[in-house]
């Protein structure tokens, strides 16, 4: 157990977080509760959007359908309540859902040809690297990966083919920060056209908005953070472009790649307390970040909050917060030495998601990176002491105390 004392040291976080506070989004909670929910749209005046499960929908004839519906792929009451909401979270006029985050991914693809370019983070999701490096180069896609935080090696790798730009507004597992006004200069100073996609997923729509900074689109699993609760799949598109939400559109219904009314309005409901658990989960993350920095066994904390991470500073400026997201090295341990840290721990579980009320925890070597090639993971830094750790809503005390006692070997 920790000295009660030594609390008070980790759980004082005002300083931190007063340090990304002149971003916070204004009326962000009313408009989660009430944007695109609004009860005279429905006969009954239900102030919670009902779920509409019905796939097809009655025609008064035989070419308009009855309330703009009619088949629930091609458009759906409930999915809309959620999309007209996801769009007024993150200042956008359009957005649109997805059966998965991937789904999302596979749908912007389908909007490139053979031959074309994508340039992306190389500290990247290895699901995402998975998708460019097999499905896209299947089909005559080509992807490079580089290091997002130098705008020079951008420049030198931008193509006649480039086609889209792709960076994570905090990247898995390092949390590396990319100055996302300069990328984006950078990339339209070349080519115009070029689309530039963040995947916004670590710090949510309520500590970054990337359209309000030029991003043409941006993606979200809502499997995380957003719906927050491990029993959601689904993915989503934000963009304030309409011709490019007329393209998903077309491919959302032709490719059918929708989430079930049901999975919709469980992300609506959660999303009306996103705020709330978004704050907790910074504070939280502060506190274990803080604690973990002073551990005797922990090499190494990465975190945009702390001073020590390399783009802190940019952090705060464009972001509002962080999420509960961690990355840290045990000292001195190998693979088996990693893994038996973890399984001291109690409270705190080993499990693949990240972003939900529980605390979850990663080796990302061998789990969420393993797509990546063995030479690129040790070049990033992805070696088998570093730890993905995703705070949750817990009560910090016991997340420092499971932690230490897992710690202390």
């Amino acid at each position: 157990m920790i000295d009660p004392s030594a609390f008070k040291t980790f759980l004082a976080v005002d300083e931190e977080v007063a340090r990304f506070a002149k971003n916070v989004p204004k009326s962000f909670s009313s408009r989660a509760i009430h944007s695109g929910q609004e009860p005279e749209q429905w006969k009954s005046h239900s102030i919670v959007p009902p779920i509409h499960t019905s796939v097809p929908y009655y025609l008064d004839d035989m070419a308009a359908p009855s309330g703009g519906y009619w088949y629930s792929r091609t458009g759906n009451p409930t999915r809309e309540c959620l999309e007209k909401c996801l769009a007024d979270l993150d200042d956008a006029k359009f957005a649109l859902t997805f059966a998965s985050g991937l789904g999302a991914m596979s749908t912007i693809l389908q909007i490139l040809s053979t031959g074309d370019h994508i340039l992306a983070c190389y500290d990247i999701y290895g699901s995402t690297y998975q998708l460019f490096t097999n499905s896209a180069k299947n089909h005559g896609i080509d992807a490079t990966f580089i290091d997002f935080r130098d705008i020079l090696t951008i420049r030198a790798n931008l193509r006649p083919s480039t086609k889209v730009v792709w960076m994570e507004s905090a990247t898995n597992p390092l949390l590396r920060v990319f100055d996302i006004k300069a990328i984006i200069e950078a990339v339209h100073q070349f080519n115009s056209n070029i689309l530039v996609i963040v995947d916004n997923t670590f710090l949510t729509s309520y500590f970054l908005r990337p359209l309000t900074l030029g991003v043409d689109i941006v993606l979200y699993s809502l499997s995380k953070f957003m719906s927050g609760h491990s029993d959601v799949v689904m993915g989503a598109l934000t963009t304030n472009n309409e011709d490019l939400y007329k393209r998903l559109k077309f491919l959302q219904n032709g490719a059918g790649c929708v989430p079930s009314p049901f999975d919709c309005y469980l992300v609506q409901r959660s999303l009306k307390t996103l705020e709330i658990r978004m704050k907790r989960h910074f504070r939280n993350a502060i506190s274990v970040a803080k604690f973990l920095e002073s551990h005797k066994n922990v090499e190494k904390v990465i975190h945009p909050a702390l001073k020590s991470h390399p783009e802190h500073e940019l952090a705060t400026k464009q972001a509002s917060g962080h999420s509960g997201m961690i990355a840290f090295y045990v000292k001195n341990a190998n693979l088996e030495a990693t893994m038996n840290c973890l399984k001291k721990l109690k409270m705190i579980k080993v499990a693949a998601g990240l972003g939900d009320i529980e605390s979850t925890i990663t080796i990302p070597s061998v789990m969420s990176s393993w797509p990546l090639p063995p030479e690129d993971r040790l070049k990033l830094g992805i070696t088998d002491n570093l730890i993905r750790l995703s705070v949750g809503l817990e009560d910090p005390e016991d997340l420092l105390n499971d932690l230490n006692e897992a710690l202390n070997f």
